[in-house]
């Protein structure tokens, strides 16, 4: 397990090295998005719970939403994730939650710093490149129905009726749903994926030619 998550790092080490420097977002494939700043994993679909069939239009309760993910069970190639979860509303040093235009919760972060989302508009509007590493993302374009996604976070004043969520229509976080409400859960889960065995070999390739470089540039300064 401690070589599983070594290699794991020496991959994202690698992979950051090579990529766009301020990039934040990095499509792994098989479906899983990772955040390299707020360190998270997302599932690309963004109503994984209509398309993999365990709901008919993926809108549930709060406690609907919640048991969905923790029972998510997420396989790519060999390897099979199953500590999903719903995004906190929380901010990243384990403040708030605020109410409005934040951006430091994980669905606030997504909405503006990762895909360029404005206040008041619908998600779609965006013209950020990366809004197209994420599929069924719902916002309320098109449809009668908002585009609101649970948080894990239970509203402190009433924690047995009320939760946080997030409206990708327009960008607002607000706290004051109840529970019994049906809106959209979409899947994070800490942390990196695991390469496949296939991508260990192509990433400590990659790492032989980067040491072989570094080599040949040190003999030439010699």
């Amino acid at each position: 397990m401690k070589i599983k998550h070594a290699m794991t790092s020496l991959a994202l080490g690698m992979t950051l090295a090579a990529g766009n420097a301020q990039a934040a977002l990095h499509d792994w494939g098989g479906g899983l998005i990772y955040d390299d700043v707020l360190d998270v994993t997302w599932l690309s679909d963004a109503n994984y719970a209509e398309t993999s069939g365990y709901d008919a239009d993926g809108k549930m309760t709060w406690a609907g939403a919640t048991a969905w993910a923790a029972a998510l069970s997420y396989t790519v190639g060999a390897v099979t994730y199953t500590d999903w979860r719903l995004p906190t509303a929380l901010n990243t040093d384990g403040s708030g939650p605020c109410s409005g235009s934040c951006n430091d919760s994980e669905m606030g972060h997504l909405f503006y710093v990762d895909l360029g989302g404005s206040f008041g508009s619908p998600i779609s509007t965006s013209v950020d490149p990366d809004l197209s590493k994420f599929q069924n993302i719902k916002d309320g374009v098109g449809t009668l129905s908002g585009g609101y996604y649970w948080s894990s976070t239970e509203y402190s004043v009433f924690p047995g009726l009320m939760a946080w969520n997030f409206d990708m229509g327009s960008g607002n976080q607000q706290d004051w749903s109840l529970k019994s409400n049906a809106y959209y859960a979409w899947a994070v889960r800490d942390g990196a994926p695991i390469p496949e065995p296939g991508e260990w070999a192509l990433m400590l390739s990659g790492l032989g030619l980067v040491g072989f470089m570094a080599r040949r540039r040190a003999a030439r300064l010699a």
